[in-house]
């Protein structure tokens, strides 16, 4: 086996869910290396020297180190350059801070933008969660080096293409499996679910905007409203809660992971109104568990299914929305008929896990010590 050192600054959410899944999947030795999450920035700018000192201690007992976009690695190799000699090092990308959508422009720091192209300069190997976050990532390199007056490194962006790959999140679809004989999918009206995080860049305005408009037209419908919440909500949630609270079947977070499970498994259709996505856990979930999705066709939706999925479940702007919408809430009976659910299970960590490993073997020139 090999012995894999796992680097996350940001260990919550689905960066604690990647890691706890490869290292439970995985056919090598995966040790974490982890700090609470909290204050990312300051975990972007600080975690290089936390984590220096602890892998200074660890020196000689790991043949490969994964580290998570949070890391500047860059900043770690060059501050333990002894402890990580020889020792191939992986970069994977659930985001970047380079196109990750901000209310304007203007609140962006570019040093994290520079901080990710170091991390994967300094990487032998960068993943990326979707060939879409790939793609996007490397024109936002170009965009911003070409901010810097002069001494361009033009070059930048071809050297982390050579070096990059995608390799999908591995998403708990056991746990689905697992909560299925629990779950009692009720007749009548459909139940639509929203299972997104609460921030503006998932669109909440929009969907709840068409959810009431729905409603005042005397549609029927029912509502599962789950995500990992914020201490800074956007307004929209407290309407949408006085508004349409008759209809709603839950509203918030769902601490249990067998209860949210059930949760999907008793809803119909799942709906994401994001403008931005670099991969979708919470869609492959829904998916994974019987629900129809209705996406926006761009991002990283289209790479989730495929194409013979897309005229049913990609739709191309809000008024495209609602009319499907309202399609399947006048056809409840030919939207639970539906199921999309084996388009996803390649996502399941029985397949993700292998994907990984072959990376980490190939940059260790094999398997390790058996």
């Amino acid at each position: 086996m090999l012995r894999i050192l796992a680097l996350e600054p940001y260990y919550g959410g689905s960066h604690k869910a990647f890691l706890d899944g490869y290292r439970e999947h995985s056919r090598h030795s995966v040790e974490l290396l982890t700090l609470p999450p909290r204050k990312w920035k300051w975990r972007m700018r600080g975690a290089a020297l936390t984590m220096g000192e602890l892998i200074e201690e660890k020196r000689g007992r790991f043949d490969a180190l994964l580290a998570s976009d949070y890391v500047d690695l860059a900043g770690l190799v060059g501050t333990r350059p002894d402890a990580l000699q020889g020792v191939p090092r992986v970069a994977y990308f659930h985001e970047n801070q380079i196109t990750y959508p901000l209310p304007a422009e203007d609140q962006r720091d570019y040093q994290f933008g520079f901080t990710n192209i170091t991390t994967c300069l300094a990487a032998d190997r960068v993943l990326f969660n979707s060939q879409y976050h790939l793609d996007s990532f490397l024109k936002g390199v170009d965009r911003l080096l070409g901010r810097m007056p002069d001494h361009v490194p033009e070059w930048a962006a071809q050297r982390i293409r050579q070096r990059a790959e995608v390799v999908p999140v591995g998403v708990d679809l056991a746990a689905i499996d697992a909560n299925r004989d629990r779950a009692i999918r009720p007749d009548g009206p459909l139940t639509i679910l929203w299972n997104h995080r609460w921030e503006y860049d998932k669109g909440a305005q929009t969907f709840f905007e068409l959810m009431m408009e729905l409603q005042d037209e005397g549609h029927e419908f029912l509502l599962a409203v789950t995500g990992q919440e914020f201490r800074t909500v956007p307004p929209v949630f407290d309407e949408a809660r006085e508004r349409l609270g008759a209809r709603l079947r839950n509203f918030g977070y769902v601490e249990s992971r067998a209860d949210y499970c059930k949760l999907l498994l008793e809803s119909d259709v799942i709906v994401s109104t994001a403008m931005h996505e670099f991969f979708g856990i919470a869609v492959v979930e829904a998916v994974h568990a019987g629900c129809v999705p209705l996406l926006p066709n761009g991002l990283s939706y289209p790479e989730l299914l495929p194409g013979r999925c897309h005229d049913v479940c990609l739709y191309e702007d809000r008024d495209d929305l609602k009319g499907r919408l309202i399609r399947w809430l006048g056809r409840p009976d030919e939207a639970r008929s539906l199921d999309f659910s084996a388009e996803v299970r390649r996502f399941g960590w029985h397949q993700v896990a292998p994907m990984l490993d072959a990376v980490m073997e190939g940059l260790c020139g094999g398997t390790g010590d058996d």
